[in-house]
């Protein structure tokens, strides 16, 4: 059985080579006697069209990842020290800074999770969407405006017209994560990154926003990685899931299958620990023990000390992402799982 850690490439659905591919990414935070290894060895790919939900609890490595493929990490002292990260077929590592902000807002572009937080509160919206159309085009201010209008529009925003000229906090979080959404798709990128789209949005407009980004995603045919510790978000949007803990894919899978018949206890214990409306009346269950410390990783598995599988094994040595199979041996596509002992979890 191969590892799937290194796997060169990975194709799409219709078999042409994916958007994005990160190989074998490893990102540090050196502060002062202290490294934090915050990514550990990451690989995962996604195509034109295709959405990859990315799992895991807080801390996990999810956002991190994120930042050093969009190339805004805070650096010091953040730095990526291993790896390649290839978009359109191009290792973006290896461009310059000027080469990279070219790519950012017009080949792919990320939502951030506080909207509030990530607009800036002296300027409007309108000229904030305006921004992007000014410094990638050199359009005049009057023509970004109108540019920020169909924009807003766009994500249905209403009176956009009106309110284009309105402050970030005189719109409802729900509207901020919209307008969120319109700086992301001002230039027609080809990736988006959603972080944490719909955090502390209510149920209701957590559904309307996930339906837009759907919606254009169709629209656009936009590669899009959903970043989100919701198992409830990714069901009805997400072609395939990659789960993450302590800095490293513990599992993949298409979104169906991985619901069905996880294949590492971790992921095991996040399904477990959603609300189901059959269990009424039952204890909540809850995954034992708190996340690792990235500064002090355990040897072996990371997830040992939580497992309820864990054996001599799993304290010593790391387990790789492997393929997954049926008990007759054969492969199932596009499954993968870093556990010594997925056989008993998946067939179990």
């Amino acid at each position: 059985m191969t590892s799937l850690e290194m796997t060169p490439t990975n194709a799409g659905p219709d078999g042409t080579a994916p958007l994005l591919e990160v190989r074998d990414l490893h990102v540090e935070f050196k502060v002062r006697d202290s490294v934090t290894k915050a990514v550990n060895g990451v690989n995962y790919s996604v195509s034109a069209g295709e959405t990859l939900a990315v799992l895991g609890e807080s801390g996990s490595g999810k956002s991190v990842t994120a930042q050093a493929v969009m190339g805004i990490l805070d650096s010091p002292p953040g730095e990526i020290t291993k790896g390649e990260i290839f978009f359109q077929g191009q290792d973006i590592l290896r461009l310059s800074e000027r080469e990279r902000r070219k790519i950012r807002g017009a080949k792919m572009a990320m939502i951030f999770q506080d909207a509030l937080s990530s607009l800036n509160p002296v300027l409007s919206v309108g000229y904030q969407l305006g921004e992007m159309f000014r410094a990638h085009q050199g359009v005049s201010r009057k023509d970004a405006k109108a540019k920020a209008i169909e924009l807003m529009d766009r994500v249905r925003i209403p009176a956009a017209k009106e309110r284009v000229g309105d402050y970030p906090h005189q719109f409802s979080g729900g509207m901020r994560q919209r307008i969120m959404i319109a700086m992301a798709l001002a230039l027609e990128p080809d990736l988006i990154i959603a972080d944490e789209p719909t955090t502390a949005l209510d149920v209701t407009v957590q559904a309307q926003v996930m339906d837009l980004l759907a919606e254009l995603q169709r629209e656009y045919n936009m590669g899009l990685i959903l970043i989100t510790h919701d198992l409830g978000v990714v069901a009805d949007v997400a072609d395939k899931i990659a789960v993450m803990y302590a800095g490293r894919i513990v599992e993949t899978a298409p979104v169906g299958e991985l619901y069905k018949r996880p294949a590492h206890p971790y992921t095991r214990g996040l399904l477990d620990s959603i609300p189901r409306l059959d269990h009424k009346g039952r204890e909540l269950y809850a995954i034992k023990g708190l996340p690792p410390n990235l500064q002090q990783i355990p040897p072996g598995c990371p997830f040992n000390p939580r497992c309820n599988r864990a054996q001599d094994i799993c304290r010593t040595d790391v387990p790789p992402l492997v393929p997954v199979t049926e008990q007759d041996g054969t492969e199932l596509v596009g499954r993968g799982s870093a556990c010594h002992f997925w056989k008993e979890t998946l067939h179990g």
